[in-house]
């Protein structure tokens, strides 16, 4: 079980562009789209090649230059694909995630597969700006909108994780053996001394919604010292539906995030169609925090790199965008 060391270094793919101009950057943008037909050559180089950061200080620039809104003209400028990921490159992370969230509870179904992924993976601090740009962007607060779209035992871990008050400390190995017990008799590997069932569910959920990364690391390891078994394995074969979904989710984020999300990628380009929505997703949202690592897991999993992946997958200016954004072939 390949796990990150202690303070792993996370590095993305993007960063700061050094001789940064926002100014020219409008004005180059304002020209690619100007007349008919647009240079999308000229939008997606500039655009994959900026940092969040400086694609909001290009925004600004845009509207002081041109009284324009850039968001709204690239929209009518670039369509499908490609303009799900440009525009998603645009927005401050947090808004985006938000928006992801959103449209994951829209509609008739839910896709909690999507709520999933990024509630079990994002920080306490990214976890705090989402519910503020939820709230702002939504005039609704994130914990409301789960409630009214999911329900049970799923909605209580969702709503536990967008608290984004996890525990920041070490390990501590008492309460560790302690938290391995309660997984262990959840999981029923354990002799349960006739607990009730629903009580320990809600330890269990306190224990993997709470506990920080490196205690938790802990307790997975003790876990293994005593019923020989490994937890996400028992999870997957004693849980069932969203509830193991989610758990399985945040043990896979604890082990060692970048492989979660290689996971995500692979599964998104794997056989007949694709899904471009999670590929465009995780691209976006982990550009400047992780994708290098994630690179190094895929290629190490899957024999391929996420290059090759992506080019043998998708076309286009999206192929174009994504492989800037993966940043090289390994």
């Amino acid at each position: 079980m390949a796990k990150p060391a202690q303070g792993a270094k996370y590095r993305g793919s993007i960063h700061d562009s050094p001789d940064f101009d926002p100014n020219q950057d409008a004005e180059a943008l304002y020209t690619a789209m100007k007349g008919f037909g647009s240079d999308k050559e000229a939008i997606l180089d500039i655009i994959t090649s900026r940092s969040n950061r400086q694609r909001q200080e290009v925004c600004q620039s845009y509207k002081s230059l041109y009284g324009k809104d850039l968001m709204a003209d690239l929209k009518s400028e670039i369509s499908g694909d490609l303009a799900r990921l440009i525009l998603g490159l645009m927005m401050p992370p947090a808004h985006y995630d938000a928006k992801q969230l959103k449209k994951a509870m829209e509609g008739a179904g839910t896709d909690e597969k999507t709520l999933i992924e990024i509630l079990a993976t994002r920080t306490n601090a990214e976890i705090r700006a989402i519910n503020e740009a939820y709230k702002e962007d939504y005039h609704k607060s994130l914990e409301d909108a789960i409630s009214s779209d999911t329900s049970g035992h799923f909605r209580r871990i969702l709503i536990s994780l967008a608290t984004g008050n996890r525990e920041e400390g070490g390990e501590n190995l008492d309460q560790a053996r302690e938290d391995a017990q309660v997984a262990a008799e959840i999981l029923e590997i354990a002799d349960t001394p006739s607990g009730d069932k629903t009580s320990l569910e809600t330890r269990f959920m306190t224990i993997l919604c709470t506990r920080s990364y490196p205690h938790l690391r802990r307790v997975f390891q003790e876990f293994i010292k005593m019923t020989n078994y490994d937890v996400e394995h028992t999870i997957k074969k004693e849980m069932s539906g969203d509830v193991r979904d989610a758990f399985v989710a945040i043990v896979q984020s604890v082990k060692n995030k970048p492989l979660f999300f290689a996971d995500k990628l692979y599964k998104s380009m794997k056989g007949a169609g694709t899904d471009e929505k999670t590929l465009t997703r995780i691209m976006v949202s982990r550009s400047e925090i992780d994708l290098l690592n994630i690179r190094r897991e895929f290629i190490e999993k899957y024999d391929k790199s996420l290059h090759q992946a992506i080019e043998g997958d998708t076309s286009g200016d999206f192929l174009k965008a994504l492989l800037a954004l993966c940043g090289g072939e390994d």
